[in-house]
C-alpha cells in the first residue's frame, strides 16, 4: 500500500498539492486526471521524492517518510527503488546498447549477477517486442520505441509501483498507441501503476480508480464507472472540453 496524508506542497504564487490524502492499492492502476496546472505531475513526482513537499506523511511498504523533516540520501534511495518512474521523455544512456540501458540499474544498484539481470532484461524485451534491438544503441530506435525501453529499464528494478507521467505525450498517435499497448499488459498482469494521461480513452480502459485534480485539490476519487457514466457537472464540463 501507498498512502499520502495531508500532503502540502506550495510555490511561491501557486499552491501546487493542498492537503492531498490519497491511498494507491497494490495490483491496481490509478490514474491521474484534470486540467493543466492542477497538481497531477507534482503529486507523481512527490511519490518519487523528485519534488518534497513542505508537509505530510508519505508511506510506502514498510517506509514512512515525514515531509516537514529532512529527508537523507539512503531515503530518497529506498523510495525511488520501489517506485520506478518513467518520464515524457525517455532519457536513455546513449553510449550503451538497450541492453545495457536495461541491466545497467539492477547489476550496479540492486547487486544481481549479470546472467541473471540479462535474462530478465530479455524477457522485459520480449514484454513490449522489442527482442531485436537489444544490440542497438537508443539513436537508431524511433521514439516509441525508446519509450518502450524506458519502461523495460525501470520495471528491471523490480519496483512496487511504476509511476507514468505523460509517458505518450511526446509521441504522434501511431507511435503513442504502441506505448498504451505495453502499459494495457503491465495492466492486465496486475503491475501496481499511478498514470498521469490526457488520454481519456486510455484512462476508461487501464483505470481501476481516477483521482481527479484541480487547483492542488482532489475534485474526485472513485471509480472509472463513476467518473465517466456518472460525472459531476464540472467533470463533465473537463470531459466535453477533452473532446474539443
Amino acid at each position: 500500500m501507498l498512502k499520502l496524508e495531508h500532503v502540502d506542497k506550495a510555490y511561491a504564487d501557486h499552491h501546487a498539492l493542498n492537503d492531498i490524502n490519497l491511498d494507491f492499492k497494490e495490483h491496481e492502476t490509478t490514474v491521474l486526471l484534470g486540467p493543466s496546472g492542477a497538481g497531477k505531475s507534482t503529486l507523481l513526482r512527490s511519490l518519487n521524492l523528485l519534488e518534497e513537499p513542505e508537509k505530510g506523511i508519505y508511506k510506502i511498504g514498510d517506509h514512512t517518510i515525514d515531509f516537514s523533516k529532512d529527508i537523507s540520501n539512503k531515503e530518497k534511495l529506498q523510495i525511488r527503488q520501489l517506485t520506478g518512474m518513467v518520464f515524457q521523455s525517455w532519457n536513455l544512456f546513449p553510449h550503451l546498447t538497450i541492453l545495457q540501458n536495461i541491466t545497467e540499474g539492477p547489476i550496479h544498484v540492486l547487486k544481481q549477477d549479470k546472467i541473471a539481470a540479462q535474462k530478465d532484461a530479455m524477457h522485459l524485451l520480449e514484454l513490449v517486442g522489442l527482442v531485436e534491438t537489444k544490440d542497438r544503441f537508443p539513436n537508431q530506435l524511433s521514439g516509441g520505441q525508446q519509450q518502450r525501453i524506458s519502461i523495460c529499464r525501470a520495471l528491471a528494478m523490480k519496483p512496487e509501483y511504476m509511476l507514468f507521467d505523460e509517458p505518450t505525450s511526446a509521441l504522434d498517435p501511431e507511435i503513442e498507441a504502441q506505448v498504451l499497448r505495453v502499459l494495457l499488459k503491465l495492466a492486465k498482469e496486475k503491475q501496481s501503476m499511478i498514470v498521469v494521461t490526457h488520454n481519456l480513452e486510455f484512462a476508461r480502459r487501464v483505470a481501476d480508480k481516477i483521482v481527479f485534480l484541480e487547483n492542488g485539490q482532489i475534485e474526485f476519487e472513485g471509480t472509472k464507472d463513476e467518473f465517466f457514466n456518472h460525472p459531476t457537472e464540472r467533470i463533465q464540463a473537463f470531459l466535453t472540453g477533452m473532446k474539443l
